[in-house]
């Protein structure tokens, strides 16, 4: 039997890829027609992680669980639960013309009623290698109240065929984070990075920043009060059709309000994952790598 203090693994797969052009949580890229979320579980379970929760949507709920969570649900705890537009706080409306989901604050408030343990959140489509969730899994099982977060180096989490998104961080010396600053539409330029604002200011960046791609640990204390965060987004926010609550934005606010205390962890893994389409050759070859050099077997799941 699963240990009681085994952290849970949640995972964000409630969006359709709009730049991939599909439901990019799905697509195989392993030999054996792993998808990304299966190389993340095998790591997590290995790691010592007990239970996995999905937050998904409900209009893909069947596909998903016909080619992801059947994968599981005999190996491991599953729960899934939804992220829907009309899930928000009484008292709130979404705004005629919004079809844009509420952001990844609200995603992870939608697993609060499944979690009462310590726990990871993860992106559907990120690749983030075996040491990244053996340091979080250790973080999560030593009973510390601070949160986590895995830090990754930008230039190593750009893609070759598009803008990303980062949420770019400061460390203190003593390892815990001091702010964590959303920078949208992030290009390679040369060996550094820029990003450009909704404004075309550009922002110069080395490429060495380090940087968030929502791999987080929390308590379940976390709940209430990204809970807070999101009532006061949408207090700014109400009638606005395209503003999203970032996670990492939410965590920053708990941070210099010295609320939360979040310890920024570091693996060795490269971060790699399917931001556009073109992307996909390269994580497929990436995956092919690890398993030859032996990380990881040629099927998984056998």
């Amino acid at each position: 039997m699963t240990p009681a203090t085994s952290p849970t693994l949640l995972v964000m797969a409630a969006g359709m890829g709009s730049r991939y052009g599909g439901l990019k949580q799905i697509e195989a890229v392993g030999p054996s027609g792993e998808t990304i979320i299966d190389y993340s579980i095998y790591d997590a379970f290995r790691a010592g992680f007990g239970k996995l929760v999905f937050i998904i949507r409900n209009d893909i709920e069947q596909a998903f669980k016909e080619v992801v969570g059947a994968r599981f649900e005999k190996r491991i705890a599953v729960e899934y639960v939804f992220q829907e537009l009309a899930m928000i706080p009484a008292g709130f409306q979404v705004p005629a013309g919004r079809t844009k989901p509420w952001g990844t604050t609200h995603a992870v408030l939608m697993a609060a009623n499944a979690i009462r343990e310590p726990f990871a959140v993860i992106n559907a489509d990120d690749f983030y290698g075996a040491e990244s969730y053996r340091v979080l899994a250790q973080h999560l099982q030593s009973g510390s109240d601070d949160y986590a977060m895995v830090g990754f180096i930008l230039r190593n989490t750009l893609s070759d065929f598009g803008s990303v998104s980062r949420g770019v961080c400061q460390v203190s010396a003593a390892g815990f984070l001091e702010q964590v600053v959303e920078l949208t539409s992030i290009e390679r330029d040369g060996e550094a990075a820029r990003s450009i604002d909704a404004a075309g200011q550009a922002t110069k960046l080395t490429g060495d920043e380090m940087v968030s791609m929502n791999m987080w640990g929390f308590t379940p204390a976390v709940f209430a009060q990204l809970q807070d965060r999101f009532q006061s987004f949408l207090e700014r926010n109400r009638s606005e059709l395209k503003s999203e609550c970032y996670l990492p934005t939410a965590v920053n606010e708990l941070v210099t309000a010295g609320q939360a205390r979040v310890r920024v962890l570091r693996s060795r893994d490269s971060w790699f994952g399917v931001t556009n389409r073109e992307d996909r050759p390269r994580v497929v070859e990436s995956i092919r790598a690890l398993i030859d050099a032996g990380s990881y077997p040629p099927s998984l799941w056998p």
